[in-house]
């Protein structure tokens, strides 16, 4: 029996093989049963849609503006921003492995970035997390919020 080293393609050329090479680990092949499934791991990172609301004392308009703008290049993946001058509502996709990855991401969002955005002092006063495929079917059964179009920061 000839013995092959993984990753080494075998020698062809049957007896007259020179016996100056070296010797070769036989691999070991895997192959999966008929009528078994792949099945996704469990643990693979997923999208979830994220709406951050947060609200307090009026600042100036043009500063929070500035402020949410910031925001967004810090973090690449927000969608929009609405704002009034004592509230706020922020909207992106998070990919994170569950919920509550996805949920803990979004509750230190505002605290996190308060210092380089120059975001005020507002509070999270809500937030929802849902699946891609339940922000989808909102979106196709006509309720929830419309797609974020057109993406960046703008007023209510």
């Amino acid at each position: 029996m000839r013995r092959v080293r993984p990753g080494v393609p075998a020698a062809r050329g049957g007896r007259n093989d020179s016996p100056s090479r070296p010797a070769r680990e036989e691999r070991t092949l895997t192959s999966v049963a008929a009528g078994d499934r792949y099945e996704e791991p469990q643990d693979l990172p997923r999208l979830w849609h994220v709406t951050l609301s947060v609200s307090g004392e009026e600042v100036p308009l043009v500063d929070l503006r500035r402020s949410l703008e910031q925001l967004a290049h810090d973090h690449p993946f927000l969608l929009t921003s609405r704002y009034a001058g004592d509230h706020a509502e922020i909207r992106y996709w998070e990919e994170a492995r569950d919920l509550h990855d996805a949920a803990a991401v979004a509750l230190r969002l505002w605290g996190e970035h308060r210092q380089s955005a120059g975001l005020p002092p507002w509070e999270i006063v809500g937030l929802e997390v849902i699946d891609r495929e339940t922000y989808h079917q909102r979106i196709a059964e006509g309720y929830g919020p419309p797609p974020a179009t057109p993406v960046g920061v703008h007023p209510f």
